[in-house]
């Protein structure tokens, strides 16, 4: 990890939901403390509308986001990649921290299959702060 801020990319397939919600949950907790990225291995045109309807339960608002695809420089410039079933489509980089959280698939399914999921990333996220050192109220 760098010296400065810590970086964080997550990944998924399509950068609609998973990668969307964890993105959002490490901003919102950290704010400016850590620099996040989100990026999908073939990304979607628009957010999945349940994954966005579950962030606003919780008062996080991702409406304006939009699916962003994978480059080798965004792995390159994020010191902890979190992929979340992009499979081998993310490059491999020596000396970066690399995690694979199996997380299931927001996709085709309505927001009350999206909750637990969502609440499943906010605690990975709440635990990652943790290993970076990064303290939130």
């Amino acid at each position: 990890m760098s010296e400065s801020t810590p970086s964080v990319l997550f990944v998924c397939v399509h950068n609609a939901g998973r990668s969307q919600m964890a993105a959002a949950f490490l901003s919102h907790l950290a704010g400016d403390t850590v620099e996040v990225r989100s990026a999908g291995s073939a990304p979607a045109d628009t957010l999945n509308p349940a994954v966005v309807e579950a962030m606003a339960e919780v008062g996080i608002d991702i409406s304006a986001r939009t699916p962003k695809a994978l480059t080798v420089e965004a792995v390159r410039a994020s010191d902890v990649v979190i992929t979340m079933g992009c499979g081998d489509t993310c490059p491999v980089f020596p000396g970066k921290r690399y995690l694979d959280w199996k997380l299931d698939d927001p996709a085709g399914q309505g927001v009350e299959a999206v909750r637990p999921i969502r609440d499943e990333i906010g605690r990975r996220i709440r635990g990652l702060l943790g290993e970076l050192g990064v303290h939130v109220v």
